[in-house]
């Protein structure tokens, strides 16, 4: 006779396959909150999603008022809320409402405030130092985001139609030498400028040459009586054609006979 097979016991425990459908029920939720968190909500949206689905399929009893009301999900979204309109206020949009160009630009603006806000620190600091040695009263000063400029009268330097630097015009540079040397962390620049004039004598053909060859007086003499670093000073003459006032009356021109002085912030664009 042959013998019954022993019926199998059932694994204590439970079933296989409810441990597999566990872990892609784990797997979802995880992939749905990431993609949750990466997400912006509009808290109506969902609210009217949620009650659709509530009324529809028969499923979140009182779903629509548990979504507005509810003490979890309400909380959540209204601190969503919240993050959204704090990311707002510190000045940027929501990201799908931004272009490329958009985001450039405000990337553009926030560097320029930064620069200009360097400008102004260092522009107090050179001023202080002008007032305390007594050459405020001689040398102009103002700023951009880019530079500090001093700007010294062509008649407190130099003689007409002359590039050669008055006796009396070295100790202004000497002071100016030392507030170089305590602020110009980054570039110098020094521009020669005329009025419109024209120049014909022997040793400078035009406008252009005589503002060369003042920027170029004034560069030697800074870099033989301080310690500044001569690869970051830059000299240049711009001739006749930037003024700052009307060629057309002796007070204009001279105005317009001037060395300007750039002292670049360390934010700056200068290379």
């Amino acid at each position: 006779m042959a013998k019954k097979q022993k019926e199998e016991l059932t694994p204590p425990g439970a079933p296989a396959w409810q441990s597999t459908f566990s872990d892609l029920m784990n797997l979802l939720l995880c992939f749905f909150v990431l993609l949750f968190s990466m997400s912006s909500v509009d808290a109506q949206k969902f609210e009217e999603v949620a009650a659709s689905f509530s009324q529809t399929f028969s499923i979140f009893t009182a779903g629509a008022t548990a979504i507005g009301d509810g003490m979890l999900i309400s909380n959540g979204v209204s601190q969503l809320n919240a993050l959204d309109e704090y990311i707002n206020s510190t000045g940027y949009e929501a990201e799908e409402d931004l272009s490329a160009e958009d985001i450039e630009k405000a990337a553009r603006e926030a560097v320029e405030a930064a620069q200009l806000k360097a400008s102004e620190e260092l522009e107090e600091k050179v001023a202080e130092a002008l007032s305390e040695t007594g050459l405020d009263q001689m040398v102009e000063l103002d700023y951009t985001s880019q530079y500090v400029e001093l700007t010294l009268n062509g008649a407190l330097l130099f003689d007409s139609g002359k590039a050669e630097l008055k006796d009396s015009a070295e100790p202004v540079l000497d002071q100016i030498g030392v507030i170089l040397e305590r602020y110009s962390d980054s570039m110098v620049e020094i521009e020669g400028h005329t009025d419109s004039v024209p120049i014909h004598s022997a040793r400078f053909a035009s406008n252009n040459e005589l503002s060369d060859a003042r920027a170029l007086s004034v560069f030697y003499y800074l870099i033989e009586n301080t310690n500044l670093d001569p690869a970051k000073i830059k000299h240049s003459g711009r001739g006749e054609y930037i003024p700052v006032a009307d060629n057309g009356t002796a007070e204009g021109r001279a105005l317009n006979r001037r060395v300007e002085i750039k002292i670049y912030n360390s934010l700056s664009e200068y290379e």
